[in-house]
């Protein structure tokens, strides 16, 4: 099945009648929910790369032929697939693609991946402008990319990108590039740090950072931009390498990775400390995958008062819609009911303070920040390590309170929670309501806080900085 969306509500969940049959073609389709509209971002990026695991095992799939293809939001999601991990597909079809500001950066990550646009020139949702811009982007970083326009069509460009079959004609005839002689990536997240050949190592999370790589039968030349440390996995043995301008030699090997010491760079693994895959921040990654919301006890509340407390985490647990049902729950636990397990296998949503909530009382010790039990008028967010998962922590006035009126551009095609989350940083703390910020950030590699950020919130009187 693929092709026509819902006519009645473009965006829902679209009816399996309304699709079209695709035959006599040669491809296992698969079309990830991604739990509804979930915009491929967070638990639905984790779903679309589980299913292709899951197709993997149940078929023979050539790794060399697997491509990427969607509309509207599935086209905004279908590039950002490929512009975070280029290296796993060998084409990219987007149909109307919804903006994607966050990618905007990451075009130069495509330099081996062809890519195909489909726009009608009249659609009222997502602006022919947008994709044109793609476009001038994507060629303006070198990219193959080609660009297909109707005129006076308007959002069901799908209607003739995916018509007679034309689309499979064209994907047929790319192969993935396993072994490219240049690799330019760049990212902000150790989440996304590898592409093709390399590695990056270290990078402080939230900063851009940026490498450029060009083999050849005698040399490997490299630039970096706010790195310090990376990885080359060659297919042949390499003994020299220039790395922004200096050359090193050393014995010869197929993997060989490089850092900074004492600012310049030597070869050698640079250790992991602080941030790293999976412990980085911001604060949306601990809503990325499994996740539970847990209200606290502590503190003789009333019935009123622990009511009060279990529906506001019930409240940030509830991501679907009359409107929108995502295929999730998530569970909602009191503090005195969190597991062993739970704690092994879960990131932990925690609302309250120490002296409201026992898990973060429990793990007080190890948190960056807290907020004095008595500021009414405050709300602090923030997300710490926790063992191998993430804690993220509101206390005060929870992170939605004047969301609506705070203008932080939130992603449209996104479960509230999530779309919430993913405006902040590391943390916020914020008076009355998110739209009046006192300060907001990223914690340094060691999950610290900047030392003119700590002394901002400790003129406060209301937060105590560890």
């Amino acid at each position: 099945m693929l092709g026509q969306a819902n006519r009645f509500a473009d965006g829902a969940r679209v009816p399996l009648n309304y699709l079209r049959t695709v035959r006599g073609i040669e491809f296992v389709i698969a079309s990830p929910l991604a739990r509804g509209t979930m915009g491929y971002r967070g638990i639905g990026e984790k779903d679309v790369y589980d299913m292709l695991a899951d197709i993997k095992r149940r078929f023979h799939i050539d790794e060399d032929r697997i491509y990427l293809t969607g509309i509207s939001m599935g086209g905004s999601g279908a590039l950002w697939l490929a512009l975070t991990r280029p290296d796993v597909w060998a084409a990219v079809a987007a149909v109307c693609p919804a903006p994607v500001p966050e990618a905007n950066a990451l075009t130069s990550n495509a330099l081996n991946l062809p890519i195909r646009l489909f726009q009608g020139d009249q659609d009222p949702i997502v602006p022919v402008s947008s994709s044109r811009e793609w476009q001038r982007r994507l060629l303006d970083a070198g990219v193959a990319t080609d660009y297909l326009e109707y005129p006076a069509v308007r959002h069901n460009a799908w209607d003739y990108a995916y018509r007679g079959g034309a689309l499979f004609d064209w994907l047929s005839g790319k192969r993935r590039q396993r072994d490219p002689a240049r690799v330019r990536f760049a990212t902000t997240s150790y989440r996304y740090s590898s592409a093709y050949w390399l590695r990056i190592d270290r990078i402080t999370p939230g900063v851009p950072a940026a490498i450029d790589a060009r083999q050849s039968e005698s040399a490997v030349t490299v630039t970096t931009q706010a790195l310090d440390g990376f990885t080359l996995s060659m297919s042949h043995p390499i003994s020299a390498v220039e790395v922004d301008g200096t050359a090193l030699r050393f014995k010869a090997a197929r993997t060989v990775s490089f850092h900074k010491q004492a600012g310049r760079w030597v070869a050698g693994r640079i250790a992991a400390a602080g941030k790293r895959p999976g412990l980085e921040g911001p604060a949306a990654e601990a809503v990325s995958e499994r996740h539970i919301y847990v209200y606290g006890t502590a503190g003789s509340p009333s019935t009123d008062e622990l009511n009060f407390r279990r529906r506001q985490a019930e409240a940030a647990a509830a991501w679907s819609t009359p409107r929108e049902h995502l295929e999730l729950t998530f569970p909602v636990k009191a503090d005195s009911e969190v597991t062993q397990q739970d704690l092994d296998r879960d990131d932990l949503i925690l609302f309250g303070t120490r002296e409201t909530n026992s898990l973060i009382a429990r793990f007080a010790p190890n948190l960056p920040l807290a907020l004095a039990p008595g500021a009414a008028d405050y709300g602090l967010l923030f997300i710490a390590p926790v063992g191998k998962h993430y804690a993220l922590v509101s206390s005060g006035l929870p992170w939605w309170t004047g969301f609506d009126e705070s203008g932080r551009p939130a992603d449209r095609y996104a479960p509230k929670t999530f779309a919430e989350l993913s405006t902040f940083a590391d943390y916020v703390v914020f008076k009355g309501s998110v739209a009046y910020v006192v300060a907001e950030g990223r914690f340094d590699r060691d999950w610290k806080l900047p030392a003119e950020a700590a002394e901002k919130l400790r003129s406060t009187g209301t937060i105590t900085v560890h």
